[in-house]
């Protein structure tokens, strides 16, 4: 077996996480043949940053529950956490894809630029906030102000929605499954044409998410109002 194809496990129970991170930051400077392809993390116990700036394509699977933006700054890798993540998992994303397992706590996929975010479970407050262009794919529900001034993207929501989703939204796409408590400043229901079916299947297909068809969910955007300042809008600002 070459050493690109080998699995290689770091156990943070034995090894530091700074002593993890630079290996993986490492493999950018090293290139194709520089180093394991995958990766497997052994008793993360909550720590933070795990796996975070990696900028390689790569595989790490992560053993257990993550701590604060766990892989943060991720470009080109494929980071899958089984287990829950705290806040900012996938933080400022670039590219590559975050799966996690389990649930994940607020601002999850905070301003990714772009990349795929899979949170299997729910996801709590903020969830897309300020997204600039990545795709998040929610199997459960989203908490609070979830799709804040998200810029571009789109956010899919298997299941509720808590109160001002999409506020002061920008261009962003966001799909609803279930039921929304409220909607933000400036955010709208708009019409589910058969270019958003599409685009519901391919990211449901590629988040894995099965047994949902695009015809379940709702679209809401932006009603465009608050893009120039109007004293008629001043209330919303």
């Amino acid at each position: 077996m070459s050493v690109t194809a080998r699995l290689e496990t770091v156990d943070l129970a034995a090894s530091s996480l700074r002593e993890l991170n630079q290996r993986l930051h490492d493999l950018a400077a090293a290139g194709s043949a520089g180093g394991p392809r995958h990766w497997r993390v052994l008793n993360p116990d909550g720590a933070h940053a795990v796996a975070c700036g990696v900028d390689a394509d790569v595989e790490i699977e992560i053993d257990g529950h993550v701590g604060y933006y766990c892989a943060g700054m991720n470009k080109r890798a494929t980071v899958r956490v089984h287990g829950n993540a705290g806040t900012g998992v996938a933080e400022n994303m670039m590219s590559g894809a975050v799966i996690v397992d389990g649930n994940a706590s607020q601002s999850a996929g905070a301003s990714a630029h772009g990349g795929l975010l899979v949170v299997l479970g729910d996801a709590a407050a903020r969830c897309g906030i300020s997204m600039k262009g990545a795709d998040i794919v929610v199997r459960g529900s989203v908490g609070h102000l979830s799709g804040f001034m998200a810029q571009s993207g789109r956010l899919v929501v298997c299941g509720d929605a808590g109160d001002a989703l999409g506020d002061s939204i920008y261009e962003a796409r966001l799909y609803v499954r279930g039921s929304v408590a409220g909607l933000g400043a400036d955010c709208v229901e708009k019409e589910v044409r058969a270019e958003h079916r599409a685009e519901l299947r391919e990211l449901l297909d590629r988040a894995g998410v099965d047994g949902v068809g695009p015809a379940e969910f709702r679209r809401y955007g932006s009603a465009r109002r608050l893009y120039t300042f109007h004293v008629d809008n001043l209330g919303a600002y």
